[in-house]
């Protein structure tokens, strides 16, 4: 496989305002996805890029060791632009400045905890199924429809999401999981075609919980410190 790992970091972020970019245990925060990201590609080979609107940004991933050429467009740096809209134009600029790639990977800046054996681990497992569309890291998930997730019925009565209701053990239930917004590698043709929610053969790389956070306030990245010192 050659990799196209993709760094999405648009300048712009209301919950803690130049989130991407944020000091978390004394470095920038994308700073830890470059360094798993080049670690990773120093494995595989493959290429990594930022695709940023903010030269902010840029600077600092230059000065994590990470050229960035690319600039994504005004358009695309919204609060309303989508993820695949994203991949797909750093994916045109790639081809267009004749960097080869078979495999698409995305790297979410506020996954800081991810690692390099995740990212490997990931692409592992879309390797070994043979035509999937995308493996994508998951952690085991809290909540539970066999167990204690609910729906009402017609009459507004609370049922059991899935099963008989019967399951009295939290181990006993069979594993549900979340995606973790960690690593996605995705085949290019199939992201050309469709949006990630509808691609059929999602194969799952599971994560632990504790390195699943995913900082969107304030109190995340306070966790993430915590963490940062025990994992």
């Amino acid at each position: 496989m050659t990799p196209l790992y993709i760094i999405p970091a648009r300048g712009g972020s209301k919950g803690i305002p130049g989130k991407n970019i944020a000091p978390l245990a004394g470095r920038p925060l994308i700073a830890y996805t470059i360094d798993a990201a080049l670690e990773a590609a120093r494995r595989t080979g493959g290429t990594v890029m930022v695709s940023t609107d903010s030269d902010e940004i840029a600077a600092v991933a230059e000065a994590c060791g990470l050229a960035t050429p690319y600039r994504r467009p005004p358009e695309l740096a919204t609060d309303s632009a989508g993820s695949r809209e994203v991949v797909l134009h750093a994916m045109q600029w790639a081809r267009q400045n004749n960097i080869e790639f078979d495999v698409v990977v995305l790297l979410q800046p506020t996954s800081p905890l991810r690692t390099a054996d995740d990212i490997t681990g990931t692409l592992e497992a879309y390797a070994a199924a043979d035509g999937a569309d995308m493996a994508v890291s998951v952690c085991l998930s809290d909540e539970n429809p066999y167990y204690n997730l609910f729906e009402t019925d017609a009459d507004g009565n609370l049922h059991i999401c899935k099963g008989d209701g019967l399951y009295t053990r939290r181990q006993d239930v069979p594993p549900v999981y979340r995606y973790n917004g960690a690593v996605y590698a995705i085949r290019p043709d199939s992201i050309g075609a469709m949006p990630l929610g509808a691609f059929p053969r999602r194969i799952p790389y599971v994560m632990d919980s504790r390195r699943s956070i995913d900082i969107d306030t304030p109190a995340d990245l306070l966790a993430a410190e915590l963490m940062l010192k025990t994992c």
